[in-house]
Protein backbone atom coordinates (compact mmCIF):
# COMPACT_ATOMS: atom_id res chain seq x y z
CA UNK A 1 0.00 0.00 0.00
CA UNK A 2 1.24 3.47 -0.87
CA UNK A 3 1.58 5.65 2.20
CA UNK A 4 0.52 9.30 2.07
CA UNK A 5 3.03 12.07 2.59
CA UNK A 6 0.33 14.55 3.57
CA UNK A 7 -3.30 14.10 4.61
CA UNK A 8 -5.80 16.94 4.87
CA UNK A 9 -8.78 16.13 7.11
CA UNK A 10 -12.04 17.86 8.02
CA UNK A 11 -12.08 19.81 4.77
CA UNK A 12 -14.88 20.88 2.47
CA UNK A 13 -13.41 19.76 -0.83
CA UNK A 14 -14.90 20.73 -4.19
CA UNK A 15 -13.14 18.35 -6.59
CA UNK A 16 -14.57 19.38 -10.02
CA UNK A 17 -14.57 15.61 -10.66
CA UNK A 18 -18.03 14.30 -11.60
CA UNK A 19 -17.11 10.86 -10.25
CA UNK A 20 -16.78 12.35 -6.74
CA UNK A 21 -17.88 16.01 -6.62
CA UNK A 22 -17.17 16.49 -2.92
CA UNK A 23 -15.01 14.92 -0.23
CA UNK A 24 -13.94 15.63 3.33
CA UNK A 25 -10.35 14.38 3.21
CA UNK A 26 -7.54 14.09 0.69
CA UNK A 27 -4.24 12.18 0.71
CA UNK A 28 -1.16 13.32 -1.22
CA UNK A 29 1.82 11.17 -2.14
CA UNK A 30 4.81 12.61 -3.96
CA UNK A 31 3.56 15.00 -6.62
CA UNK A 32 0.14 13.37 -6.98
CA UNK A 33 -3.19 12.92 -5.29
CA UNK A 34 -3.36 9.47 -3.72
CA UNK A 35 -7.01 9.34 -2.67
CA UNK A 36 -10.07 11.30 -1.61
CA UNK A 37 -12.88 10.24 0.68
CA UNK A 38 -14.13 10.44 4.24
CA UNK A 39 -11.83 10.98 7.17
CA UNK A 40 -11.61 7.37 8.30
CA UNK A 41 -10.69 5.86 4.93
CA UNK A 42 -8.12 8.55 4.17
CA UNK A 43 -6.58 8.43 7.64
CA UNK A 44 -5.95 4.72 7.02
CA UNK A 45 -3.38 5.73 4.37
CA UNK A 46 -1.14 7.38 6.97
CA UNK A 47 2.28 6.06 7.91
CA UNK A 48 4.63 7.02 10.73
CA UNK A 49 6.00 10.02 8.83
CA UNK A 50 2.75 11.24 7.29
CA UNK A 51 1.87 14.85 8.01
CA UNK A 52 -1.79 15.02 9.06
CA UNK A 53 -3.44 18.44 8.91
CA UNK A 54 -6.86 19.23 10.37
CA UNK A 55 -8.35 21.94 8.15
CA UNK A 56 -11.22 22.52 10.60
CA UNK A 57 -13.85 23.03 7.92
CA UNK A 58 -11.76 25.08 5.52
CA UNK A 59 -12.41 24.70 1.80
CA UNK A 60 -10.22 23.05 -0.83
CA UNK A 61 -10.50 23.50 -4.60
CA UNK A 62 -8.22 22.63 -7.55
CA UNK A 63 -5.45 25.05 -8.43
CA UNK A 64 -6.68 27.81 -10.73
CA UNK A 65 -5.71 28.17 -14.40
CA UNK A 66 -5.28 31.48 -16.25
CA UNK A 67 -5.53 30.73 -19.97
CA UNK A 68 -4.13 34.07 -21.18
CA UNK A 69 -1.61 36.05 -19.16
CA UNK A 70 1.67 37.61 -20.24
CA UNK A 71 3.64 36.42 -17.24
CA UNK A 72 7.07 37.90 -17.91
CA UNK A 73 5.63 41.05 -19.40
CA UNK A 74 3.48 41.66 -16.32
CA UNK A 75 6.33 40.91 -13.95
CA UNK A 76 8.57 43.39 -15.73
CA UNK A 77 5.86 46.04 -15.45
CA UNK A 78 5.74 45.48 -11.69
CA UNK A 79 9.50 45.48 -11.26
CA UNK A 80 10.82 47.97 -13.80
CA UNK A 81 8.19 50.35 -15.13
CA UNK A 82 6.29 53.36 -13.84
CA UNK A 83 2.68 52.18 -13.55
CA UNK A 84 0.07 54.45 -12.00
CA UNK A 85 -3.08 52.33 -12.41
CA UNK A 86 -5.62 51.98 -15.19
CA UNK A 87 -7.79 54.79 -13.86
CA UNK A 88 -4.99 57.28 -13.19
CA UNK A 89 -4.95 60.80 -14.62
CA UNK A 90 -2.27 62.27 -16.85
CA UNK A 91 -1.22 64.47 -13.94
CA UNK A 92 -0.64 61.44 -11.72
CA UNK A 93 1.31 59.75 -14.51
CA UNK A 94 3.50 62.82 -15.12
CA UNK A 95 4.24 63.18 -11.40
CA UNK A 96 5.33 59.53 -11.19
CA UNK A 97 7.56 59.93 -14.25
CA UNK A 98 9.21 63.02 -12.79
CA UNK A 99 9.88 61.16 -9.55
CA UNK A 100 11.57 58.29 -11.39
CA UNK A 101 13.77 60.38 -13.73
CA UNK A 102 16.59 61.04 -11.20
CA UNK A 103 17.02 57.28 -10.73
CA UNK A 104 17.92 56.59 -14.37
CA UNK A 105 21.35 56.31 -15.93
CA UNK A 106 22.16 58.67 -18.83
CA UNK A 107 20.48 57.47 -22.01
CA UNK A 108 18.35 54.90 -20.18
CA UNK A 109 14.75 54.73 -21.38
CA UNK A 110 11.89 55.28 -18.96
CA UNK A 111 8.91 53.03 -19.64
CA UNK A 112 5.60 54.06 -18.10
CA UNK A 113 1.85 53.74 -18.35
CA UNK A 114 -0.93 53.86 -18.91
CA UNK A 115 -2.55 56.47 -21.11
CA UNK A 116 -6.04 56.21 -22.58
CA UNK A 117 -6.12 55.96 -26.38
CA UNK A 118 -9.69 57.25 -26.55
CA UNK A 119 -8.49 60.49 -24.89
CA UNK A 120 -5.99 61.18 -27.65
CA UNK A 121 -7.52 64.61 -28.43
CA UNK A 122 -6.56 65.87 -24.96
CA UNK A 123 -2.86 65.45 -25.77
CA UNK A 124 -2.76 68.19 -28.38
CA UNK A 125 -1.40 68.22 -31.91
CA UNK A 126 2.05 66.94 -30.85
CA UNK A 127 1.86 64.71 -27.74
CA UNK A 128 5.66 64.35 -27.75
CA UNK A 129 6.02 68.00 -26.79
CA UNK A 130 3.70 67.55 -23.80
CA UNK A 131 6.11 64.92 -22.46
CA UNK A 132 9.11 67.08 -23.32
CA UNK A 133 8.02 69.54 -20.63
CA UNK A 134 8.80 66.99 -17.90
CA UNK A 135 11.47 64.90 -19.65
CA UNK A 136 13.35 66.95 -22.26
CA UNK A 137 16.43 64.72 -22.40
CA UNK A 138 15.44 61.23 -21.19
CA UNK A 139 13.73 58.92 -23.71
CA UNK A 140 10.21 58.19 -22.42
CA UNK A 141 7.73 55.64 -23.80
CA UNK A 142 4.24 55.41 -22.30
CA UNK A 143 2.09 52.36 -23.02
CA UNK A 144 -1.64 52.80 -23.47
CA UNK A 145 -4.12 50.77 -21.40
CA UNK A 146 -4.33 48.02 -24.03
CA UNK A 147 -0.57 47.94 -24.70
CA UNK A 148 -1.27 48.35 -28.42
CA UNK A 149 -0.06 51.98 -28.68
CA UNK A 150 2.92 53.98 -27.42
CA UNK A 151 3.32 57.66 -26.64
CA UNK A 152 6.94 58.85 -27.03
CA UNK A 153 8.66 62.09 -26.21
CA UNK A 154 11.04 63.83 -28.61
CA UNK A 155 14.13 62.28 -27.01
CA UNK A 156 12.68 58.81 -27.62
CA UNK A 157 11.84 59.66 -31.24
CA UNK A 158 15.42 60.85 -31.75
CA UNK A 159 16.94 57.84 -30.03
CA UNK A 160 14.88 55.49 -32.21
CA UNK A 161 15.65 57.43 -35.38
CA UNK A 162 11.97 58.08 -36.13
CA UNK A 163 11.65 61.10 -38.40
CA UNK A 164 9.45 62.39 -41.17
CA UNK A 165 11.46 60.19 -43.55
CA UNK A 166 10.71 56.98 -41.60
CA UNK A 167 8.52 54.68 -43.63
CA UNK A 168 5.21 53.48 -42.27
CA UNK A 169 5.15 49.94 -40.89
CA UNK A 170 2.64 47.55 -42.49
CA UNK A 171 -0.18 46.98 -40.05
CA UNK A 172 0.83 49.97 -37.93
CA UNK A 173 0.72 53.74 -37.83
CA UNK A 174 3.28 56.40 -37.14
CA UNK A 175 0.96 59.28 -36.33
CA UNK A 176 2.08 62.42 -38.19
CA UNK A 177 1.16 66.08 -38.16
CA UNK A 178 0.18 68.15 -41.21
CA UNK A 179 3.84 68.48 -42.23
CA UNK A 180 4.43 64.73 -41.98
CA UNK A 181 6.47 64.87 -38.77
CA UNK A 182 5.89 62.16 -36.14
CA UNK A 183 3.72 63.40 -33.28
CA UNK A 184 4.95 60.83 -30.77
CA UNK A 185 2.12 58.29 -31.12
CA UNK A 186 2.83 54.80 -32.48
CA UNK A 187 0.02 52.31 -33.02
CA UNK A 188 -0.04 48.53 -33.49
CA UNK A 189 2.88 47.25 -35.62
CA UNK A 190 4.61 50.64 -35.57
CA UNK A 191 5.50 49.82 -31.96
CA UNK A 192 8.10 47.47 -33.46
CA UNK A 193 10.23 50.54 -34.25
CA UNK A 194 11.12 50.77 -30.55
CA UNK A 195 10.63 47.15 -29.54
CA UNK A 196 14.27 46.69 -28.50
CA UNK A 197 14.30 49.88 -26.44
CA UNK A 198 11.13 49.11 -24.47
CA UNK A 199 11.88 45.42 -23.96
CA UNK A 200 13.17 44.51 -20.48
CA UNK A 201 16.90 43.83 -20.31
CA UNK A 202 17.94 40.19 -20.43
CA UNK A 203 19.67 40.64 -17.08
CA UNK A 204 16.25 41.04 -15.44
CA UNK A 205 14.75 37.86 -16.89
CA UNK A 206 15.48 35.57 -13.93
CA UNK A 207 14.20 38.13 -11.41
CA UNK A 208 11.06 38.66 -13.49
CA UNK A 209 10.14 34.98 -13.68
CA UNK A 210 10.61 34.56 -9.93
CA UNK A 211 8.34 37.53 -9.30
CA UNK A 212 5.77 36.15 -11.74
CA UNK A 213 5.70 32.75 -10.04
CA UNK A 214 5.34 34.35 -6.61
CA UNK A 215 2.42 36.50 -7.80
CA UNK A 216 0.58 33.63 -9.49
CA UNK A 217 1.01 31.18 -6.62
CA UNK A 218 -0.14 33.83 -4.14
CA UNK A 219 -3.46 34.01 -6.01
CA UNK A 220 -3.93 30.23 -6.11
CA UNK A 221 -2.82 29.94 -9.76
CA UNK A 222 -0.98 26.70 -10.49
CA UNK A 223 -1.12 26.73 -14.31
CA UNK A 224 -1.27 29.33 -17.04
CA UNK A 225 -0.89 29.94 -20.74
CA UNK A 226 1.66 32.45 -22.01
CA UNK A 227 -0.14 33.81 -25.09
CA UNK A 228 2.79 35.35 -26.96
CA UNK A 229 6.10 33.57 -26.44
CA UNK A 230 9.24 34.39 -28.40
CA UNK A 231 12.54 32.53 -28.31
CA UNK A 232 13.95 34.62 -25.45
CA UNK A 233 10.83 33.93 -23.38
CA UNK A 234 11.14 30.19 -23.98
CA UNK A 235 14.76 30.29 -22.90
CA UNK A 236 13.85 32.19 -19.72
CA UNK A 237 11.03 29.81 -18.80
CA UNK A 238 13.14 26.75 -19.55
CA UNK A 239 15.97 27.97 -17.32
CA UNK A 240 13.51 28.70 -14.52
CA UNK A 241 12.13 25.17 -14.80
CA UNK A 242 15.62 23.67 -14.71
CA UNK A 243 16.34 25.76 -11.60
CA UNK A 244 13.21 24.46 -9.88
CA UNK A 245 11.65 27.91 -9.80
CA UNK A 246 8.68 27.28 -12.11
CA UNK A 247 6.04 25.99 -9.70
CA UNK A 248 3.43 26.24 -12.44
CA UNK A 249 2.26 24.16 -15.39
CA UNK A 250 2.91 26.39 -18.39
CA UNK A 251 1.54 26.29 -21.92
CA UNK A 252 3.34 28.59 -24.36
CA UNK A 253 1.69 29.94 -27.50
CA UNK A 254 4.70 30.46 -29.76
CA UNK A 255 4.55 33.72 -31.71
CA UNK A 256 4.00 33.10 -35.41
CA UNK A 257 4.07 36.86 -35.86
CA UNK A 258 6.82 38.93 -34.33
CA UNK A 259 4.90 40.94 -31.74
CA UNK A 260 3.88 44.30 -33.20
CA UNK A 261 5.75 43.65 -36.41
CA UNK A 262 4.89 42.36 -39.87
CA UNK A 263 7.45 39.55 -40.01
CA UNK A 264 6.41 35.90 -39.63
CA UNK A 265 8.50 33.44 -37.65
CA UNK A 266 9.17 30.42 -39.89
CA UNK A 267 7.03 27.43 -39.00
CA UNK A 268 10.21 25.35 -38.84
CA UNK A 269 11.45 27.58 -36.02
CA UNK A 270 8.25 27.08 -34.04
CA UNK A 271 8.59 23.33 -34.42
CA UNK A 272 12.21 23.51 -33.25
CA UNK A 273 11.24 25.62 -30.21
CA UNK A 274 8.52 23.13 -29.36
CA UNK A 275 10.94 20.22 -29.46
CA UNK A 276 13.74 22.03 -27.61
CA UNK A 277 11.80 23.76 -24.84
CA UNK A 278 8.59 21.74 -24.46
CA UNK A 279 9.82 19.66 -21.55
CA UNK A 280 9.23 19.42 -17.80
CA UNK A 281 6.50 21.83 -16.77
CA UNK A 282 6.53 23.58 -20.15
CA UNK A 283 4.08 22.53 -22.86
CA UNK A 284 4.90 24.21 -26.15
CA UNK A 285 2.40 22.76 -28.61
CA UNK A 286 0.61 26.08 -29.09
CA UNK A 287 0.90 29.01 -31.53
CA UNK A 288 -0.35 32.62 -31.66
CA UNK A 289 -1.78 34.80 -34.43
CA UNK A 290 -3.09 38.37 -34.33
CA UNK A 291 -6.20 39.07 -36.41
CA UNK A 292 -6.96 42.65 -35.39
CA UNK A 293 -6.16 45.30 -32.79
CA UNK A 294 -8.24 46.93 -30.07
CA UNK A 295 -11.35 49.09 -30.03
CA UNK A 296 -10.09 52.29 -28.31
CA UNK A 297 -7.53 52.87 -31.08
CA UNK A 298 -10.05 51.97 -33.83
CA UNK A 299 -7.98 48.95 -34.89
CA UNK A 300 -10.36 46.14 -33.87
CA UNK A 301 -12.28 44.78 -36.87
CA UNK A 302 -16.05 45.26 -36.59
CA UNK A 303 -18.82 44.51 -39.04
CA UNK A 304 -20.51 47.78 -38.08
CA UNK A 305 -18.62 51.09 -38.15
CA UNK A 306 -17.21 52.82 -35.10
CA UNK A 307 -19.33 55.45 -33.39
CA UNK A 308 -19.36 58.61 -35.48
CA UNK A 309 -17.56 57.00 -38.44
CA UNK A 310 -18.88 57.27 -41.97
CA UNK A 311 -20.67 53.99 -42.87
CA UNK A 312 -19.82 54.58 -46.53
CA UNK A 313 -16.09 54.39 -45.90
CA UNK A 314 -16.14 51.63 -43.26
CA UNK A 315 -14.12 48.62 -44.46
CA UNK A 316 -14.06 45.73 -41.97
CA UNK A 317 -11.85 43.62 -44.25
CA UNK A 318 -9.17 46.32 -44.27
CA UNK A 319 -8.94 46.06 -40.47
CA UNK A 320 -8.04 42.36 -40.57
CA UNK A 321 -4.30 41.78 -40.26
CA UNK A 322 -4.59 38.66 -42.45
CA UNK A 323 -6.88 38.52 -45.47
CA UNK A 324 -9.35 35.66 -44.83
CA UNK A 325 -7.79 33.36 -47.44
CA UNK A 326 -4.31 33.91 -46.03
CA UNK A 327 -5.53 33.33 -42.48
CA UNK A 328 -7.12 30.04 -43.53
CA UNK A 329 -3.79 28.92 -44.98
CA UNK A 330 -2.03 29.78 -41.72
CA UNK A 331 -4.45 27.89 -39.49
CA UNK A 332 -4.50 24.89 -41.84
CA UNK A 333 -0.69 24.72 -41.75
CA UNK A 334 -0.43 25.15 -37.97
CA UNK A 335 -3.19 22.60 -37.38
CA UNK A 336 -1.43 20.10 -39.64
CA UNK A 337 1.81 20.70 -37.70
CA UNK A 338 0.08 19.88 -34.41
CA UNK A 339 -0.21 23.38 -32.94
CA UNK A 340 -3.27 24.62 -31.08
CA UNK A 341 -3.78 28.13 -32.44
CA UNK A 342 -4.82 31.09 -30.30
CA UNK A 343 -6.06 34.00 -32.44
CA UNK A 344 -6.30 37.51 -31.01
CA UNK A 345 -9.78 38.60 -32.08
CA UNK A 346 -11.49 41.56 -30.40
CA UNK A 347 -13.97 42.82 -33.00
CA UNK A 348 -16.86 40.69 -34.24
CA UNK A 349 -15.46 40.57 -37.78
CA UNK A 350 -12.18 39.20 -36.41
CA UNK A 351 -14.01 36.54 -34.37
CA UNK A 352 -15.94 35.55 -37.50
CA UNK A 353 -12.65 35.31 -39.42
CA UNK A 354 -11.14 33.11 -36.69
CA UNK A 355 -14.07 30.71 -36.86
CA UNK A 356 -13.95 30.67 -40.65
CA UNK A 357 -10.25 29.73 -40.51
CA UNK A 358 -10.92 26.92 -38.03
CA UNK A 359 -13.68 25.65 -40.30
CA UNK A 360 -11.24 25.70 -43.23
CA UNK A 361 -8.72 23.68 -41.18
CA UNK A 362 -11.36 21.10 -40.33
CA UNK A 363 -12.27 20.80 -44.01
CA UNK A 364 -8.66 20.50 -45.13
CA UNK A 365 -7.20 18.32 -42.38
CA UNK A 366 -10.20 16.58 -40.85
CA UNK A 367 -10.79 16.88 -37.12
CA UNK A 368 -7.29 16.95 -35.68
CA UNK A 369 -8.63 17.03 -32.13
CA UNK A 370 -6.89 20.36 -31.61
CA UNK A 371 -9.24 22.88 -30.03
CA UNK A 372 -8.23 26.21 -31.49
CA UNK A 373 -9.04 29.40 -29.61
CA UNK A 374 -10.43 32.85 -30.35
CA UNK A 375 -8.66 35.02 -27.78
CA UNK A 376 -10.57 37.80 -26.00
CA UNK A 377 -13.83 37.23 -27.94
CA UNK A 378 -14.92 40.64 -26.73
CA UNK A 379 -17.65 41.04 -29.33
CA UNK A 380 -19.34 38.17 -31.18
CA UNK A 381 -22.14 38.28 -33.73
CA UNK A 382 -25.15 36.35 -32.49
CA UNK A 383 -25.03 34.11 -35.57
CA UNK A 384 -21.46 33.07 -34.71
CA UNK A 385 -22.06 31.99 -31.11
CA UNK A 386 -23.31 28.51 -32.03
CA UNK A 387 -20.32 27.94 -34.31
CA UNK A 388 -17.92 27.53 -31.37
CA UNK A 389 -19.54 24.27 -30.31
CA UNK A 390 -20.06 23.15 -33.89
CA UNK A 391 -16.34 23.57 -34.68
CA UNK A 392 -14.94 22.42 -31.34
CA UNK A 393 -13.43 25.89 -30.90
CA UNK A 394 -12.70 27.56 -27.57
CA UNK A 395 -13.94 31.02 -26.61
CA UNK A 396 -11.29 32.59 -24.41
CA UNK A 397 -12.90 35.41 -22.44
CA UNK A 398 -10.27 37.98 -21.68
CA UNK A 399 -9.39 40.49 -20.30
CA UNK A 400 -11.31 41.44 -17.14
CA UNK A 401 -13.73 43.85 -18.80
CA UNK A 402 -17.01 42.01 -18.32
CA UNK A 403 -17.84 44.48 -15.58
CA UNK A 404 -17.49 48.30 -15.39
CA UNK A 405 -13.85 49.38 -15.04
CA UNK A 406 -11.47 52.07 -16.38
CA UNK A 407 -11.56 50.56 -19.88
CA UNK A 408 -15.36 50.79 -20.13
CA UNK A 409 -15.36 54.52 -20.84
CA UNK A 410 -12.98 53.98 -23.76
CA UNK A 411 -15.18 51.23 -25.17
CA UNK A 412 -18.32 53.36 -24.93
CA UNK A 413 -16.58 56.36 -26.47
CA UNK A 414 -15.85 54.48 -29.70
CA UNK A 415 -18.59 51.81 -29.78
CA UNK A 416 -21.56 53.37 -27.98
CA UNK A 417 -23.37 52.10 -24.90
CA UNK A 418 -25.53 49.46 -26.57
CA UNK A 419 -22.67 47.66 -28.31
CA UNK A 420 -20.39 47.94 -25.28
CA UNK A 421 -23.07 46.23 -23.19
CA UNK A 422 -22.83 43.27 -25.55
CA UNK A 423 -19.20 42.74 -24.53
CA UNK A 424 -18.25 39.17 -23.61
CA UNK A 425 -21.50 37.21 -24.04
CA UNK A 426 -20.39 34.43 -21.68
CA UNK A 427 -23.90 33.33 -20.78
CA UNK A 428 -24.97 32.95 -24.41
CA UNK A 429 -21.81 31.02 -25.26
CA UNK A 430 -22.40 28.52 -22.46
CA UNK A 431 -26.07 28.13 -23.37
CA UNK A 432 -24.95 27.28 -26.92
CA UNK A 433 -22.61 24.56 -25.63
CA UNK A 434 -19.38 26.44 -26.28
CA UNK A 435 -16.34 25.71 -24.17
CA UNK A 436 -15.16 28.91 -22.52
CA UNK A 437 -11.91 29.62 -20.65
CA UNK A 438 -10.73 32.55 -18.55
CA UNK A 439 -7.76 34.80 -19.19
CA UNK A 440 -6.73 37.90 -17.26
CA UNK A 441 -4.54 39.26 -20.11
CA UNK A 442 -2.36 40.80 -17.39
CA UNK A 443 -0.86 43.37 -17.83
CA UNK A 444 -2.83 44.44 -20.94
CA UNK A 445 -6.02 46.23 -19.81
CA UNK A 446 -5.76 44.41 -16.48
CA UNK A 447 -4.35 46.00 -13.33
CA UNK A 448 -3.27 42.66 -11.90
CA UNK A 449 -3.43 38.90 -12.37
CA UNK A 450 -5.93 38.34 -9.53
CA UNK A 451 -8.31 35.59 -10.70
CA UNK A 452 -10.79 36.07 -7.85
CA UNK A 453 -11.82 39.49 -9.11
CA UNK A 454 -12.35 37.96 -12.54
CA UNK A 455 -14.44 35.11 -11.14
CA UNK A 456 -16.56 37.51 -9.07
CA UNK A 457 -17.08 39.75 -12.10
CA UNK A 458 -18.33 36.84 -14.20
CA UNK A 459 -21.07 35.93 -11.74
CA UNK A 460 -22.19 39.51 -11.06
CA UNK A 461 -21.18 41.59 -14.12
CA UNK A 462 -20.44 44.43 -11.70
CA UNK A 463 -17.20 45.71 -10.22
CA UNK A 464 -16.80 43.54 -7.11
CA UNK A 465 -14.30 46.02 -5.67
CA UNK A 466 -16.89 48.80 -5.75
CA UNK A 467 -14.81 51.29 -7.72
CA UNK A 468 -17.11 51.67 -10.74
CA UNK A 469 -20.92 51.67 -10.45
CA UNK A 470 -23.48 49.80 -12.51
CA UNK A 471 -23.31 46.59 -14.50
CA UNK A 472 -22.10 45.61 -17.96
CA UNK A 473 -24.20 43.08 -19.86
CA UNK A 474 -26.00 41.94 -16.72
CA UNK A 475 -27.98 39.35 -18.69
CA UNK A 476 -24.72 37.49 -19.36
CA UNK A 477 -23.97 36.74 -15.70
CA UNK A 478 -23.22 33.07 -15.01
CA UNK A 479 -23.36 30.85 -11.93
CA UNK A 480 -20.48 30.10 -9.59
CA UNK A 481 -20.37 26.48 -10.78
CA UNK A 482 -20.17 27.61 -14.41
CA UNK A 483 -17.50 30.19 -13.66
CA UNK A 484 -15.30 27.86 -11.60
CA UNK A 485 -15.22 25.38 -14.49
CA UNK A 486 -13.60 28.05 -16.68
CA UNK A 487 -10.73 28.33 -14.18
CA UNK A 488 -10.24 24.58 -13.70
CA UNK A 489 -11.49 21.77 -15.95
CA UNK A 490 -11.92 23.97 -19.04
CA UNK A 491 -8.51 25.57 -18.56
CA UNK A 492 -6.94 22.13 -18.21
CA UNK A 493 -8.50 20.99 -21.49
CA UNK A 494 -7.19 24.13 -23.21
CA UNK A 495 -3.71 23.21 -21.95
CA UNK A 496 -4.22 19.65 -23.23
CA UNK A 497 -3.60 18.49 -19.64
CA UNK A 498 -7.13 17.41 -18.73
CA UNK A 499 -5.83 14.02 -17.60
CA UNK A 500 -3.39 15.67 -15.20
CA UNK A 501 -4.76 18.94 -13.76
CA UNK A 502 -8.01 20.86 -13.31
CA UNK A 503 -9.62 18.30 -10.98
CA UNK A 504 -8.87 16.72 -7.64
CA UNK A 505 -8.82 13.00 -8.37
CA UNK A 506 -6.48 10.04 -7.72
CA UNK A 507 -3.43 10.19 -9.98
CA UNK A 508 -3.84 13.89 -10.76
CA UNK A 509 -1.19 16.46 -9.91
CA UNK A 510 -1.51 17.56 -6.29
CA UNK A 511 -2.29 21.19 -7.18
CA UNK A 512 -4.82 22.69 -4.82
CA UNK A 513 -5.90 25.83 -3.02
CA UNK A 514 -6.99 26.03 0.61
CA UNK A 515 -9.55 28.75 1.41
CA UNK A 516 -10.96 29.93 4.72
CA UNK A 517 -14.55 29.40 3.56
CA UNK A 518 -16.28 27.61 0.67
CA UNK A 519 -16.94 29.80 -2.34
CA UNK A 520 -20.66 29.07 -2.31
CA UNK A 521 -20.96 30.84 1.06
CA UNK A 522 -19.40 34.06 -0.24
CA UNK A 523 -20.79 37.11 -2.00
CA UNK A 524 -19.06 38.31 -5.20
CA UNK A 525 -17.43 41.05 -3.14
CA UNK A 526 -16.07 38.49 -0.67
CA UNK A 527 -14.82 36.27 -3.49
CA UNK A 528 -12.94 39.23 -5.01
CA UNK A 529 -11.17 39.79 -1.66
CA UNK A 530 -9.93 36.19 -1.29
CA UNK A 531 -6.35 35.54 -0.27
CA UNK A 532 -5.71 31.78 -0.16
CA UNK A 533 -4.70 30.17 3.11
CA UNK A 534 -2.27 28.04 1.11
CA UNK A 535 -1.47 27.05 -2.46
CA UNK A 536 0.03 23.62 -3.15
CA UNK A 537 1.79 22.67 -6.38
CA UNK A 538 2.65 19.02 -6.91
CA UNK A 539 2.10 18.40 -3.22
CA UNK A 540 4.36 21.19 -1.95
CA UNK A 541 3.20 24.41 -0.29
CA UNK A 542 4.24 27.25 -2.60
CA UNK A 543 2.26 30.02 -0.92
CA UNK A 544 0.95 30.55 2.60
CA UNK A 545 0.96 27.70 5.09
CA UNK A 546 -1.20 24.78 6.09
CA UNK A 547 -2.78 25.31 9.52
Amino acid sequence: MTVADTILLNARIRTMDPARPVAEAIALAGTEILALGDGAEIRALAGPDTRIVDLAGRAVIPGLIDSHTHGLWGACRDLLEVFTGLGSSHEELFAAIEARLPQLAPGQWLIAGPWQAHRRAELGARPAELLDQIAPATPVAIKDVTQHSLWLNSAALRAAGITAATRDVPGGEIERDAEGNPTGILRENAVALVADQVAPPASEAARAVRHMVKVFNSHGITAFKEPMAELKDMQTYAQADRDGVLTLHLGTHLSRQSPFGPALTPLEDLIAWRETYGTGHIHAGFAKLFLDGVAPSHTAAFVEPYLGADPETHEPEAMLIFPPERLAEEVIALDAAGFTVKMHAVGDRAVQAALDAIEAARAANGDSGLRHEAAHCSFIRSVDIARFAELGAVAEISPKIYFPNPVTAGQRAVLGTERTDRCHPIGDLLKAGAEVVYGSDWPAAAPDANPWVGLAGMISRRDPLGRYPGTLGADQAITLDQALALFTVNGARALRLEDRIGRLAPGFSADLVVLERPLEELTPEQIAAIVPVATLFEGQVVFGALP
